[in-house]
């Protein structure tokens, strides 16, 4: 069995290879760029430890692993384009480095390049693993449409959010313990047992990406606090202050969800006292604790082996000291 540590260098030594650089550079260097930009790549890591659970030869698993981290990204780089972000973990995002049409272009490969790493696996699970993929993708790109819906949207329910995260975030997290464990071999049960597991995981992470993003450390974070704020983005926060705030502070929230001209340190700063008023940051955590919960009642679900299914508690713990 491998550590946390070795498969986290092991994916490292993986992506620094740059196997899917080709010419014209000029179309690759934006996916390179995107990929050496300090990202956890808890994805690529998920579907090596599913993959080890059952198998050690996790060689045959890099291709694909590395895939979905390349899918991963090319998701952000088209996120951005659409949210127009300045920046992506502390650098500026692809279509500010360089433009709009490399940022399209550039993430159109990255998602080819994806399927070709992805699909590399023993013939008799390339089907599956297609088809399970195929379902994740298409459920991301659901997830992503739900999220631009609900910028023009004031009355968006929290059932609708968790829904919405669920698609675009946690699935991918899913599908990347699935996939490990699929191409490895694992009876049905078992990688649908771990896609399960993934789902409450994803959940967890971006819950804690809604919290940190008015309450985290931009030097750690690696984005500007407070761009969900500037952007009215429809966050677990957000949706809990409007459903939760007295008349007075929600009539205040809903003036600053309306104001198109305004002075963003201030408009950050008079949110983030609303949700204190209403007391989102225990609400919040509460829901984090909620999934941090769930994930570890999953994981018991998981039949494989103790010993061999023991990293995956370590991921547990390494995603919730994200929001220490």
């Amino acid at each position: 069995m491998y550590t946390l540590e070795q498969l986290t260098q092991i994916v490292k030594t993986e992506m620094n290879r740059h196997e899917y650089v080709e010419e014209p550079y000029s179309l690759f260097e934006p996916i390179t760029y995107i990929l050496q930009n300090g990202g956890k790549m808890i994805r690529p890591l998920l579907t090596l430890m599913a993959y080890n659970i059952y198998r050690d030869d996790i060689e045959k698993a890099l291709k694909p692993a590395i895939g979905i981290e390349i899918f991963h990204n090319y998701t952000l780089l088209h996120d951005d384009v659409m949210d127009d972000a300045s920046l992506r973990r502390g650098r500026p995002t692809v279509h500010k480095k360089w433009n709009m049409n490399v940022a399209i272009l550039s993430g159109d490969a990255a998602a080819i390049t994806a399927y070709k790493h992805i699909e590399y696996c023993e013939d008799r699970y390339l089907r599956r693993a297609i088809d399970g993929f195929n379902q994740v993708a298409m459920d991301v790109c659901k997830g992503q449409q739900y999220d631009m819906e609900f910028e023009t949207r004031n009355d968006v329910t929290e059932e609708e959010y968790l829904r919405m995260i669920y698609l675009k975030t946690a699935v991918l997290i899913a599908g990347s313990l699935r996939h490990g464990a699929l191409i490895a071999g694992a009876p049905e049960e078992e990688y649908n047992a771990l896609y399960d597991f993934g789902g409450s995981l994803g959940l967890l992470f971006q819950l804690q990406d809604d919290y940190l993003d008015v309450y985290g450390d931009v030097s750690e974070f690696g984005k500007n606090i407070g761009g969900d704020i500037l952007e009215n983005k429809k966050t677990y926060l957000l949706i809990k202050a409007l459903e939760t705030a007295n008349p007075q502070d929600r009539a205040e929230l809903q003036q600053w969800l309306s104001r198109t001209s305004f002075d963003p340190t201030e408009k950050i700063r008079a949110v983030t006292a609303i949700y204190n008023r209403v007391g989102i940051p225990g609400i919040a955590q509460q829901k984090i604790d909620y999934y941090l919960n769930k994930s570890r009642e999953v994981f018991e679900k998981i039949k494989a082996p103790e010993d061999r299914k023991r990293i995956l508690l370590e991921m547990i713990d390494f995603i919730d000291n994200r929001k220490k």
